[in-house]
């Protein structure tokens, strides 16, 4: 039986020095303790880039327009319950200072040490695009 496909939004944001914002997940979510690009769920009827922008104020306090958002990759990834499909955005504009409201740990991190991070399955490639890209 096939599993549900669950589209998710993901922002690398990057910052003057060309570092990388990661966040920590809250031990209490699904993969708590594990480092992730910012962002979240796209809800049904919902564009991913609004989606995006919705969720970068929910969890950082920061305001993105859509035209800062560009698009650079997606992950594939099989889970056991679901199968997730995941854009990820390239944003270095945003107003607002950096504020994690959900309680999640934020690091500014060079692109050449993402490797140091233990992120979930889906978000390990992006590591080497982002790498390679910046």
């Amino acid at each position: 039986m096939p599993k549900p496909i669950s589209l998710v939004v993901a922002c690398a944001l990057v910052d003057e020095d060309n570092r990388v914002l990661v966040a920590k997940r809250p031990k209490y979510k699904h993969m708590g303790g594990l480092w992730e690009f910012p962002g979240g769920k796209v809800d049904p009827g919902e564009l991913p880039e609004d989606a995006l922008i919705r969720e970068l104020a929910e969890e950082l306090g920061i305001d993105v327009t859509r035209s800062c958002l560009a698009p650079l990759t997606f992950a594939s990834h099989s889970y056991e319950e679901f199968h997730l499909l995941m854009p990820l955005y390239v944003c270095r504009t945003w107003d607002g200072e950096m504020e994690p409201k959900e309680g999640q740990e934020l690091v500014w991190v060079r692109p050449n040490r993402l490797s140091d991070y233990d992120m979930p399955p889906a978000d390990e490639p992006l590591k080497a695009i982002l790498r390679d890209l910046l």
